[in-house]
């Protein structure tokens, strides 16, 4: 597996080593020894499948309590992936990055703890897999505005289909507020 942490510390896009022949082809996703090895997290404790439209944005996700770290791949489709860096105290602070998984680059990516992120299908169905650091707290999750002027992420698709839950987020200025103390 190949593992470049991107421009955003805590931000890793892995890249898994793919055997193939003429029945298709194998490779490994997560194994505990070599993500530790690697400095990455080996205790992953909940996995979630998403499935998407084309067109749909989900955005832009995180937890907050207790922090959680996302591994994220596609196993079915194409998305544009954002991941935001919302670490108070990081010097990429409010930067972006974007990346293409698909099932056919079989890219991943790994965003540590005080990051946002989410994603447009831009194929007709989208399966997103995760698997998560810490479990699931809905009291302690929250999102930001997939279309926040401060973030300035440039989508690729222009009229999305949003849940109402993403329509009304918040705007990066109030998650500011909200969030006094750095929780990362």
């Amino acid at each position: 597996m190949i593992v470049k942490e991107t421009d955003l510390k805590g931000l890793y896009e892995l890249t898994p080593n793919i055997v193939e022949d003429f029945r298709g082809f194998f490779t490994e996703v997560y194994k505990e020894d070599h993500f530790r090895d690697l400095g990455l997290p080996s205790a992953f404790v909940q996995d979630n499948q998403s499935r998407s439209k084309k067109g749909v944005v989900r955005a832009l996700h995180f937890q907050y309590d207790p922090p959680i770290g996302k591994l994220m791949r596609v196993t079915r489709g194409e998305a544009f992936v954002v991941t935001v860096d919302i670490r108070k105290n990081s010097p990429t602070f409010g930067k972006y990055i974007t990346f293409i998984l698909s099932d056919q680059n079989k890219k991943m990516i790994y965003a540590s703890p005080g990051f946002a992120n989410g994603f447009c299908a831009l194929s007709d169905i989208v399966d997103m897999q995760y698997k998560f650091t810490g479990l699931y707290n809905p009291k302690g999750e929250s999102n930001i505005k997939w279309d926040d002027p401060d973030i300035g992420i440039v989508w690729p698709e222009k009229n999305p289909i949003i849940s109402e839950r993403d329509k009304n987020a918040q705007s990066f200025k109030e998650w500011l507020k909200k969030s006094e103390s750095n929780v990362w």
